[in-house]
């Protein structure tokens, strides 16, 4: 039996933004016990040329829910990405997490052909449903939730491995 487009995405999603979920808790906890404004975090970034923290959660959040609805044909919710805290990025990734569960195998399910167009600012790209979650959004995921790993990281956060891939 072959892995379904499903079995591909909507399990995986809310794994890792669990994971997500618990590497921001500790990033907060941490600048609890340290005792500084946790804003520091949520701005912090690796290189002055990326992306904070907070933008880091929001691409992430946007991808995978961009990802499921375009393939249930669905229109994706928009979120203002107006988060500051990390108490509201952990709020958003809820959100997000929430929103996943809504969608059913066979809303997913058979998509690996699907059209998919995404207009960006700068260009359009199109893909197949498979090409689109297999090379785009999955890789974007990683990405963007290991920044935010090593961002806390580099912060201090004790962060481990485990962390990152959960239980």
């Amino acid at each position: 039996m072959s892995l379904s487009m499903y079995q591909s995405s909507i399990p995986i999603f809310i794994h890792m933004l669990g994971n997500l979920r618990n590497i921001l808790q500790k990033g907060a906890t941490h600048a609890t016990n340290k005792n500084f404004d946790a804003s520091i975090l949520v701005n912090s970034r690796l290189a002055p040329d990326m992306f904070a923290l907070a933008r880091q959660v929001q691409i992430a959040t946007d991808m995978v829910k961009g990802c499921a609805a375009r393939l249930a044909g669905v229109e994706p919710p928009k979120y203002e990405d107006t988060e500051t805290t990390i108490d509201e990025l952990i709020a958003r990734v809820d959100k997000t997490i929430s929103f996943l569960k809504e969608f059913s195998p066979t809303q997913i399910d058979n998509t690996e052909d699907k059209a998919i167009t995404l207009a960006l600012r700068t260009r359009t790209l199109n893909f197949d449903g498979k090409t689109y979650l297999q090379h785009f959004v999955i890789p974007n995921m990683y990405f963007h939730i290991t920044t935010t790993y090593n961002i806390l990281r580099h912060n201090g956060v004790e962060l481990g491995k485990p962390d990152f891939i959960g239980g």
